[in-house]
């Protein structure tokens, strides 16, 4: 099984008690087996993490880089302003499909700055915790090519 990190940056270990009307009400640990589950039917092997630490995420993102692991990556509000994660994912060899659960584009103006989309392969957002299993769908297809 072709193995793909899936890494949430801050606050998203919250979901479930997070502005429910925003992320809805799918718990942290739930989106965690929904991702192993969805990845399992497309032969994927889902590594899942979630830290509020920037200097973490980009640790994992320089794993992946020497690794050449795909990552799916909800940066969260890590998005709109880390260089460091836009660097760090510029050097990725593997495909990047960046996820969010919300639609930034329809949120407060701040959220309307992406500094990740730019070195992304893709992203999709909008569509619940749905988003993750579009993403997942997304690596395998840019696997396959």
């Amino acid at each position: 099984m072709q193995r793909v990190l899936v890494l949430n940056g801050p606050n998203l270990g919250r979901l479930g008690s997070r502005e429910p009307e925003v992320y809805g009400n799918v718990e942290y640990d739930d989106l965690v087996g929904r991702c192993a589950a969805w990845g399992a039917e497309l032969g994927l092997e889902v590594d899942m993490r979630q830290t509020d630490d920037e200097a973490e995420l980009v640790g994992w993102l320089h794993q992946a880089t020497d690794d050449a692991t795909p990552v799916v990556l909800n940066a969260a509000a890590f998005t709109h302003y880390s260089y460091a994660l836009h660097d760090a994912c510029a050097q990725l060899k593997a495909p990047l499909v960046e996820v969010h659960i919300s639609n930034p584009g329809r949120r407060e103006e701040f959220r309307h700055t992406n500094v990740i989309a730019s070195v992304a392969t893709g992203s999709i957002s909008g569509f619940g915790v749905d988003s993750y299993a579009l993403a997942l769908r997304a690596v395998r297809a840019l696997l396959a090519r």
